[in-house]
């Protein structure tokens, strides 16, 4: 068991969260939950070891492994990818180097009765019972199956990690982590960098696998699936739920309700003992009354009501163009790179003002057929046609690159908002996690997945009535989402959304087109509805 106990992190003057205490299982499954800046990666730092906090103490036993993933990594590259996933086995390696060495010179030394051989003995004795106590493991296979688990193919083993992106480097780290099988494996933001397949696979492992996790996510569906506690950190402390996300929403609605009766109820009677002695105060008679009410009200400790945000800040599209009634039409495209065919003889055909989701495995083609849309990349044979006046607003994750770095996050947005938004300016870029002075930052200075998330608000701001969406959902939270959801809902124009979030794609896509097998198929149902005709529960049954 792993506690934390009355933890405090103050700075500035200013109490992020003080008297935290709760304690970790070897089986608990636990969500981190809570608002943006209640302090969440702060308190997972914190029982990584990675930050101190002001007040209180971590315990974990001696030989407690705890395990981290940042949401950001900075590593350097100098080695290949099973080269680098190996270092999960580093210490079981240095033991056998060790104990080989020990037995190498027990051989060739002859003072056998000398205080030196013997500490030898002692030693090599103390190693190899730590060594053997170990489950004999197959390391070469074990790395294998969880690099392939996460995504990788056999022939990206032995490429140098710096041939590869951050996501995928990510997905390294997390290798490693998985490979340790640690006593608590602590997970910021994960599925950021995973397509859906290796988040099923992902999900398996920490059910079935894993011991002991703590998460911190904004994808509803995986932490519905591989949690069974909640912890909520909400103005400067938590409240500790043992009960799934979805189930935890139930019950934190149940508390405010609870909350704000006794809220309600506490200031009536407030108000109703002021009354009394704002009339009585100077009445002899009443004297000793008045006092013993103004006492009594002095030692009320008021009712706190959770924060709740209740904005009703609503994202909406400024007005474009109508375009022609065929806004994109692709005829018999054919897409190969060298002997790899993409995709062949695909047709689609997308109507003015529908919303598609293109689904399937990662590598089937969803994002190649995008950039073919946008003329980003030479097709084999085929066409592709843009109809008449459409006005692609187009999202893929290298969009970031092309933010001005010399603009500051809110000259960003201001050169483009037009209208009523005007005016909700610093409250939308707080929906979108920039508050306070962090909007005067120059964009150069921001994280991958800050600029990410400026370059989709960006986006959302511009005239269009095509929106082409490629992985849209990735660094933002939950109310964020909810937000960009109900704009795209309410969005006029036409809509083409390709996303792992299986809670952010359901109930915006009205049509599907499944790529696999080197085809691409279109579906006439929604996303419930090709779930069904395919006999799946859910997406994720599609990508295996």
């Amino acid at each position: 068991m792993i506690t934390v106990n009355d933890i405090a992190v103050e700075f500035g003057g200013t109490t992020l969260f003080s008297d935290v205490t709760f304690a970790i299982n070897e089986t608990d499954k636990i969500a981190l939950m809570g608002k943006n800046g209640a302090g969440k990666s702060t308190l997972l730092k914190i029982v990584a070891g990675e930050n101190k906090p002001t007040r209180g103490v971590i315990s974990a036993p001696k030989e407690a492994v705890i395990a981290y993933l940042p949401q950001h990594l900075l590593a350097n590259d100098d080695c290949t990818v099973v080269e680098e996933t190996s270092k999960a086995f580093a210490e079981v390696f240095k033991m056998k180097a060790e104990i080989d060495e020990i037995n190498e010179q027990l051989t060739i030394r002859t003072d056998y009765e000398s205080d030196a051989y013997m500490k030898l003995i002692e030693k090599v004795s103390e190693l190899s019972e730590k060594f053997y106590a170990i489950e004999e493991v197959n390391y070469e296979a074990e790395v294998e199956k969880v690099l392939k688990g996460l995504g990788f193919e056999r022939k990206d083993f032995n490429r140098p990690t710096t041939e590869f992106s951050g996501g995928w480097r990510m997905r390294i780290e997390l290798a490693k982590i998985l490979l340790k099988k640690p006593d608590l494996i602590l997970l910021d933001e994960p599925t950021n960098h995973l397509d859906m397949d290796s988040i099923q696979w992902l999900e398996d492992f920490l059910v079935n696998q894993a011991k002991a996790v703590m998460v911190i996510s904004h994808d509803r569906a995986f932490v519905d699936n591989i949690t069974n506690r909640t912890i909520e950190v909400t103005m400067g402390r938590i409240y500790d739920y043992k009960a799934k996300y979805s189930h935890y929403l139930e019950l934190r609605k149940d508390r405010r309700i609870h909350q704000q009766k006794a809220y309600d109820e506490q200031q009536k009677f407030i108000a109703e003992n002021q009354a009394f002695i704002d009339r009585f105060r100077g009445t002899f008679s009443k004297t000793e009354s008045v006092q013993s009410r103004v006492k009594m009200l002095e030692k009320i400790v008021p009712i706190e009501i959770d924060e709740i945000d209740t904005s009703a800040l609503k994202l909406k599209f400024p007005p474009s163009a109508r375009s022609g009634q065929y806004p994109v039409i692709v005829k018999d495209l054919h897409k190969s790179y060298g002997e790899k065919v993409i995709f062949k003889d695909a047709n689609i055909v997308i109507e003015r003002g529908e919303k598609v989701a293109f689904v399937g495995k990662n590598g089937e083609g969803k994002s190649t057929m995008i950039k073919a849309i946008m003329k980003e990349l030479d097709i084999n044979s085929g066409s592709v046609e843009v109809g008449h006046n459409a006005q692609i607003g187009y999202f893929a994750q290298n969009q970031a690159a092309l933010l001005d770095g010399d603009a500051t996050i809110f000259e960003t947005i201001d050169r483009i908002a037009v209208g009523d938004i005007r005016t909700q300016i610093k409250n939308l870029l707080g929906a979108f996690m920039f508050q306070g002075d962090d909007i005067h930052k120059k964009v150069k200075v921001l994280s991958g997945g800050e600029k990410t998330r400026l370059a989709m608000m960006k986006l959302l701001l511009e005239p269009v009535n095509v929106l082409i969406l490629d992985e849209p959902s990735n660094h933002l939270d939950m109310k964020t989402k909810d937000i960009i959801k109900d704009a795209l809902r309410d969005f006029d124009g036409t809509l083409i959304l390709v996303s792992h979030d299986r809670d952010f794609l359901d109930g915006l896509a009205t049509k599907v087109f499944e790529f696999g097998n080197q085809r691409v198929k279109e579906h006439f149902e929604d996303l419930k509805g090709f779930l069904e005709i395919k006999k799946m529960d859910s997406l994720k049954e599609i990508e295996k």
